[in-house]
């Protein structure tokens, strides 16, 4: 593959990515304002960001969060809880668009659905800090 294609290839997956980014912030926003959840502190959904920085594995993400169900009450239990939102978010429309770039890029689906995940938590950081200081 010659660094031209590989360069026209990087800036579709980029726009795909860019494209998507209202629906992450639309599905990140729902899920913290419709779901169960405690006293979820900024820094609790800053280590979950951490976490998905720091792996290219979205299982171990959903590793993390179910963890972090099992340590407290702080994300929620059950199906209408944070934890199993951001889970459903990750392995459904999450993943959904990830394949759809992929597909039309003709290029790799897992970095796209890691960096669409990241997004979405970073996202996720800012409109939960939102909510507690706006409070």
């Amino acid at each position: 593959m010659t660094y031209a294609t590989e360069q026209k290839i990087e800036l579709q997956v980029q726009k795909g990515i860019r494209q998507a980014e209202d629906d992450l912030v639309i599905w990140i926003e729902d899920a913290l304002n419709k779901t169960k959840y405690g006293d979820l502190e900024e820094s609790q959904f800053r280590n979950l960001l951490r976490v998905s920085e720091t792996t290219d594995s979205a299982e171990v993400i959903k590793n993390f969060i179910r963890y972090q169900v099992g340590r407290d009450r702080k994300w929620g239990r059950g199906e209408e809880s944070l934890a199993e939102r951001l889970i459903q978010d990750i392995d459904g429309n999450i993943k959904e668009v990830a394949q759809r770039v992929a597909n039309s890029s003709k290029t790799d689906f897992k970095p796209i659905w890691l960096e669409l995940i990241r997004r979405y938590l970073g996202y996720g950081f800012r409109h939960l800090t939102y909510l507690r200081k706006g409070e």
